[in-house]
């Protein structure tokens, strides 16, 4: 297995054509060393590295969800970081000044294969802003965590775009960052002068742990691919007053509430047709973020066959057993959420005003999911032609 990165470094010339580059990167953009990819390209004699650009959590840092970055400059290299997430949804985008210094922008980041996952947003509007400016867009491509053949969820209603969701793609979309790259530039009409630096011996059936490369944490709250495995799902609680487990030490697979009983909630959800995953009711404290310092009551997911299992409708039935057992306790997330207050954060997740609406009428799992995966024509009509590997 060898990365995007990897492959660029064995002959940048071929790829960055000696122009002067810019680099979108987070922690995960590292080779098989562990050496980070700014140090490789800054040290590589046939590389012009000229800025950083740092996504949600900084380049080399671990900044919590939603908690703005600032500019600055590396410690190791020294050069100039531009921040890609600071306090509005303008700062997400690199700036006319930023491009003008540049002449081919890098992108290497590890997605997880969700679509709430800001990375492959992150990538979509610096494709916009490079499009604009006649930069040219270098993806180097890695692995989806959990396999590209699985897909599940809905798309994205009209006004209900966010920085979790820019373009109707399913929440498990079961593609690369660079074949996201080719959907939305030709799909989705970006347009912009783009490229892809392939995996080499990645298949759409494999799974990170099968890739023989070293899991670095792709966010804080993502510490390994367990966590990316229920993620499609679980990530939905962030809408919720439900903790998803942020605060403990196995985020996403660990959620509750006060108000919750672990024991009741898991009868409930093993009446439904749930495969590939088990609930252990426990208790968590979480040390920080929702019900920080309180007890819980809770459960742990523990995927017992994951290529059955169907996160995102184990997301969804979690909610729908929640609001059934404890109507006038679980409530929906309406403050500020990944720069959006007008509508519920639930609906920029599920990409749909409609869901939020059949579990708060108390329908069942079933009619749930058949409105929470509509919408993904456009998806499914340019999929094809975006893929790169068998």
């Amino acid at each position: 297995m060898r990365t995007g990165l990897e492959q660029l470094l064995e002959n940048p010339r071929k790829w960055l054509n000696g122009g002067r580059v810019g680099l979108v990167a987070n922690p995960t953009a590292v080779d098989q060393r562990l050496v980070h990819a700014v140090d490789l390209l800054h040290d590589h004699p046939d590389v012009d590295l000229q800025l950083l650009f740092g996504p949600e959590h900084g380049i080399r840092g671990a900044a919590q969800y939603m908690v703005g970055v600032g500019d600055s400059r590396d410690p190791v290299t020294g050069l100039a970081e531009v921040s890609l997430y600071g306090d509005s949804f303008e700062s997400l985008s690199p700036t006319p000044a930023h491009l003008s210094q540049i002449d081919v922008l890098v992108i290497d980041m590890q997605d997880v294969g969700a679509r709430y996952y800001t990375y492959a947003a992150t990538m979509a509007l610096c494709m916009r802003a490079a499009k604009t400016h006649g930069v040219k867009v270098l993806v180097l491509d890695r692995p989806n965590p959990i396999g590209g053949t699985r897909i599940e969820g809905g798309g994205l209603d009209p006004r209900l775009e966010n920085f979790c969701g820019l373009y109707p793609v399913p929440q498990r979309h079961a593609m690369t960052l660079g074949e996201l790259a080719r959907l939305y530039n030709d799909a989705f009409g970006i347009g912009a002068d783009l490229d892809v630096v392939p995996c080499q011996g990645w298949r759409r059936h494999m799974y990170y742990d099968e890739c023989g490369l070293p899991w670095v944490m792709p966010s804080p709250n993502m510490p390994t691919l367990d966590t990316a495995l229920v993620y499609p799902g679980m990530c939905l609680l962030e809408g919720t007053n439900l903790s998803e487990g942020r605060g403990t030490t196995r985020p996403f697979e660990l959620f509750g509430a006060p108000f919750i009983d672990g024991s009741r909630l898991a009868r409930t959800l093993s009446g439904y047709d749930l495969p590939g995953i088990a609930f252990r009711p426990c208790v968590i404290q979480p040390t920080f973020d929702k019900f920080a310092g309180r007890r819980c009551g809770a459960l742990q997911l523990h995927v017992t066959d994951r290529q059955v299992f169907q996160a995102y409708r184990t997301g969804l039935a979690v909610l729908v057993a929640a609001r059934s057992l404890w109507p006038e306790a679980l409530s929906w997330r309406t403050q500020l959420y990944e720069f959006r207050d007008d509508v519920p954060a639930i609906d920029l997740l599920t990409g749909s005003r409609a869901v939020r609406v059949a579990i708060d009428n108390g329908e069942d799992l079933d009619s749930v999911m058949r409105v929470a995966c509509r919408g993904t024509a456009a998806y499914d009509a340019g999929r094809g032609r975006a893929l790169i590997y068998d």
